[in-house]
């Protein structure tokens, strides 16, 4: 893979921090992450933006602020997560294959997995925790994955590597690696070719493949453009990692976009975050479920939590920040059980009316 700095014209290497530049860290090029996209093109969905103009990003927003939502929720297997899956599963070669593959998720990457493998006709399992939504469940087993229930993220973390270990499947991870975190680049470069002149993009974060992706690509098309991720206050080792200087580990996870409780940073991702990342702010459930109503409301989006984590980070601790400005916000998925969607989107009716009273 080449580094960043050999794809950059000079314009753009001269209008970056020096700290960017003279590095021997493999991120992703903006040459190497137009060639995912071409080799991606005929197997994920061409994801739309749109400009919300309505309720509460007038209610709540600055005049002049320019929201647009890019609606990664529309994807196939109703996620970004497809983007990565399908770039590690392309590059195992014919023994890999044979072998198979495991994937350790709250539920949406182990769907794009199933997926994945089925199309590439490789043997897959998953492994979940115990609490994850039975539709995401369902769907892994319809694509023919084997599914593994675990009592947790930790237990199914320690899991997925003894199979690797055992088995000698490959471990198609979450949020890390060089591979993922091309995948999920594709989604920033097809945003800044839909959108132009934009001032910043807000990125949900729960190991971080999603905004290590997105701001690699962001940053070498439009270097002045900021990236903010999100993080739940209950799953923050982005955050945390930030704040260190080092990858961090939790000792739990808790927050009901359960979509984004990564155990643990990575060295990987958090680096490539560490280099193109402006910020990472935290929400509350309060806030998520909020944002979760306001999404539903005004643009009838069904988003689950974790989808609406940008918008929370938008109109709780990043408002005055982008006041005035030209912003967009990525929402990553839409796999939640109408049950617990209704449940979620009661409490953000009523967390709202509660801020009003």
């Amino acid at each position: 893979m080449s580094h960043v700095a050999t794809d950059r014209p000079a314009h753009v290497l001269a209008s970056l921090p020096s700290a960017l530049l003279n590095t021997n860290f493999p991120y992703p090029s903006l040459s190497d992450i137009r060639k995912t996209a071409a080799k991606l093109s005929q197997q994920v969905l061409h994801t739309p933006v749109w400009h919300w103009q309505t309720g509460a990003v007038l209610d709540k927003l600055e005049p002049d602020t320019e929201v647009w939502l890019k609606l990664e929720l529309f994807q196939k297997t109703g996620t970004f997560k497809l983007r990565g899956a399908l770039n590690c599963i392309s590059a195992l070669d014919g023994t890999a294959r044979a072998r198979g593959v495991v994937a350790v998720s709250a539920g949406n990457h182990a769907m794009a997995v199933a997926y994945a493998a089925r199309l590439a006709g490789v043997p897959c399992k998953v492994v979940l925790p115990r609490h994850a939504s039975p539709t995401r469940i369902k769907a892994c087993r319809q694509d023919g994955a084997e599914v593994i229930l675990e009592a947790d993220m930790h237990a199914a973390f320690a899991l997925g590597q003894r199979i690797v270990e055992e088995e000698q499947r490959t471990m198609i991870h979450p949020y890390d690696g060089p591979l993922t975190a091309l995948g999920t680049a594709t989604v920033g470069l097809e945003l800044m070719q839909q959108l132009e002149h934009l001032d910043a993009v807000i990125v949900p974060i729960g190991g971080g493949g999603l905004c290590a992706g997105i701001a690699s690509a962001v940053k070498q098309i439009a270097p002045h453009c900021a990236v903010y991720g999100v993080e739940p206050f209950g799953a923050d080792a982005m955050y945390r990692s930030f704040q260190s200087g080092r990858p961090e580990k939790l000792p739990s996870v808790d927050s009901v976009a359960d979509s984004l409780c990564a155990p643990y940073a990575m060295d990987y991702s958090f680096r490539v975050c560490q280099r193109f990342v402006d910020d990472i702010v935290r929400v509350s459930d309060e806030e998520i479920c909020i944002a979760m109503a306001d999404l539903y409301h005004d643009v009838k989006l069904v988003a689950e939590p974790a989808a609406a984590v940008a918008t929370a980070g938008l109109f709780g601790p990043l408002r005055e920040r982008l006041a005035g400005k030209r912003v967009a916000l990525i929402v990553c998925g839409s796999n939640v059980d109408p049950a617990r969607y209704a449940e979620l989107l009661d409490r953000g009716m009523q967390d709202q009316e509660a801020m009003c009273v």
